[in-house]
């Protein structure tokens, strides 16, 4: 791997926290990694697990590259470690790996994006929500 490094996390390593420099990104090869996020007055609430061929970490490739949320390792993990500078330099000297690159993570992101809608709505239906919306039939 040219821009990357084996990596392994012992249970309980904090990889990333909100709010600091993204300077890179895992591939996860074994193991489970959730993403947290802040919630005030309440600590880290967990949104996310990741496994083997995740990607862990998007922050990295868009402006101002700060972690939107935290990751920490829930069992031993074993992962690709690439430095997000390296990587978006090659992005930018070679627009098809630049694609390909911002394609996939896109597409992860996407997938990542309904998966949270689809537990909102869960946690909709579990409340008996209201629907707070003005928006009308057909909009």
């Amino acid at each position: 791997m040219e821009y990357g490094r084996e990596h392994n996390f012992p249970q309980g390593t904090r990889l990333f926290e909100e709010g600091s420099v993204a300077d890179r990104f895992w591939i996860v090869r074994s193991g489970t990694v959730t993403l947290d996020m802040r919630v005030p007055g309440r600590g880290a609430a967990i949104i996310e697990r990741l496994g083997p061929g995740e990607l862990v970490g998007w922050s990295w490739l868009l402006r101002p590259y700060i972690w939107h949320n935290s990751a920490e390792a829930e069992t031993p993990v074993r992962a690709d470690e690439f430095n997000a500078t390296a990587v978006r330099t090659a992005m930018n000297e070679d627009p098809a790996f630049g694609a390909m690159i911002g394609n996939w993570v896109t597409s992860v992101l996407a997938y990542r994006l309904q998966g949270t809608r689809l537990r909102l709505l869960d946690e909709y239906a579990l409340h008996g929500g209201v629907v707070l919306t003005s928006r009308t039939s057909g909009a």
